[in-house]
């Protein structure tokens, strides 16, 4: 197979912030062209998780996304901290966002949510036996409601559209295809 990777020359931060930081780099492509102007956004790693509780129902939150300027429906998601473990921090985040604790966790995928333009991976997880266990542990600036729904009407919300983030219909998609 021909070589397709492009060689950095050279890369200059834009702006650094802890959950954000842009940076503009120089490029060599294979066939010597040269891309003068192509932008990179660095993110932390990130994880998701389908969480299914003791009776089979799946924990779904719902909160406000300024992006879309909306409230939406999701799966229990988060950054990975410096120096922790993917699986470590899904546990944290199901623990904190929910207080949902225990289970059997799986991971079942790994993928790139704009591979073009972003250097981070998330990582997702079902995780099957769940229980609450605490009460919410939320950022600053987290509201979020917890909810618990069958899988079928998990289904029919996805079939209506309810989620909107497109690597937590991934996971969804990829839990219900039994993959």
């Amino acid at each position: 197979m021909k070589n397709l990777d492009w060689k950095t020359l050279k890369s200059e931060y834009l702006f650094r912030r802890p959950w954000l930081t842009a940076r503009r780099d120089v490029c060599q492509l294979p066939d010597g062209r040269i891309n003068d102007e192509y932008y990179v956004l660095e993110y932390p790693t990130w994880v998701h998780v389908v969480a299914i509780t003791k009776d089979g129902r799946m924990v779904i939150i719902r909160q406000y996304r300024h992006g879309l300027g909306r409230t939406c429906f999701e799966i229990v998601a988060g950054c990975v901290e410096e120096g922790e473990d993917p699986l470590a921090a899904a546990k944290r985040e199901l623990q904190e966002e929910t207080g949902y604790t225990g289970g059997e966790w799986h991971e079942v995928m790994q993928f790139s949510c704009n591979a073009s333009a972003m250097n981070n991976i998330t990582h997702s997880y079902i995780a099957i036996g769940v229980e609450q266990t605490d009460t919410q542990h939320l950022d600053a600036t987290e509201d979020i409601e917890i909810y618990t729904f069958t899988q079928e009407e998990v289904k029919e919300m996805l079939r209506r559209g309810e989620f909107m983030q497109a690597s937590m219909l991934a996971a969804l998609y990829k839990f219900f295809s039994g993959m």
